[in-house]
């Protein structure tokens, strides 16, 4: 998926005067060992390829973006904001100091930041990214209406992501594991409890079912009769759409199309999903 430009109101947006995912000049070298991790950092893993492949980059061109910092009390001590990977990757490489700009920032700031910087750059998980949404949510008391405008998803995207923790354990832990995908995830929240979902799962993963056929099972097992599609294959242009229309939106989006016309069909699964989105075709 390609990656969006312009995403929420970005760090410069929070930081006045910085942003952090462009270059920046006036940056400071700061000792590694000086900077403590961000206790807001939503992501768990890193992976261990991805930080040789970067640490090797930094060996041979340096760090081209400096990190973002805030200091810890009055001390020499700074901690994370933004370029955790970055960091662990330097000293991979063995640098002794990274570059870095150092801002002010509170608690809630760093957590949003953090969030912000990694999905622009798609590095987090889904279920990161759900927990992330649920703490700016219950800690800082933030609407759903808000979370979506600082990281740039819709109301609809960010309520979905954050259903997904509603899943049993082991769904998440198949999910987190890449043995399913989020589509398949979502299909599973149409179930009404967790033995049935914990039933649908091992069917999923049995016979190594596509997102669609999820979708059809888990019609099935709350006793929906099963879509009939007798059409041919949609043209790729139309495909696209769909899925341009899906991604703004954030939920499923079906294009019917004819000679003299067709119809577009916007599916929703929760009386609060339907409100969102109203409000945002309505621009309320």
């Amino acid at each position: 998926m390609a990656r969006k430009g312009g995403l929420g109101r970005g760090l410069d947006a929070l930081i006045p005067g910085v942003n952090a995912l462009e270059p920046t000049g006036g940056a400071t070298l700061i000792p590694i060992k000086n900077i403590q991790p961000n206790p807001r950092q939503p992501r768990r893993e890193i992976q261990s390829a991805d930080l040789e492949e970067l640490a090797a980059s930094i060996r041979e061109h340096g760090i081209i973006q400096p990190l973002i910092l805030t200091r810890k009390d009055s001390s020499d001590q700074y901690v994370l904001i933004a370029g955790e990977r970055r960091l662990k990757a330097a000293a991979m490489a063995g640098l002794e100091s990274v570059p870095a700009i150092v801002r002010d920032a509170n608690d809630q700031q760093r957590l949003e930041l953090a969030l912000i910087e990694n999905i622009q750059r798609e590095d987090l998980a889904p279920i990161e990214a759900a927990e992330a949404y649920q703490n700016l949510a219950e800690e800082f008391g933030l609407s759903h209406d808000e979370i979506a405008v600082q990281v740039g998803k819709s109301r609809v995207a960010v309520t979905n992501t954050i259903r997904l923790l509603k899943l049993p354990e082991n769904v998440l832990k198949a999910l987190n594991a890449g043995t399913i995908s989020e589509g398949h995830a979502r299909a599973l929240l149409a179930l009404p409890n967790p033995q049935a979902q914990s039933a649908a799962l091992q069917t999923i993963i049995k016979h190594n079912l596509t997102v669609r056929q999820a979708e059809e099972l888990a019609r099935k097992m709350i006793g929906q009769k099963p879509v009939q599609v007798h059409k041919p294959i949609k043209p790729a242009a139309i495909r696209d759409l769909e899925e341009r229309m899906r991604d703004r939106l954030g939920t499923k989006v079906t294009i019917q199309y004819g000679k003299k016309g067709g119809t577009i069909v916007i599916h929703y699964y929760s009386e609060e999903e339907l409100d969102a989105l109203v409000a945002q075709l309505l621009n309320q």
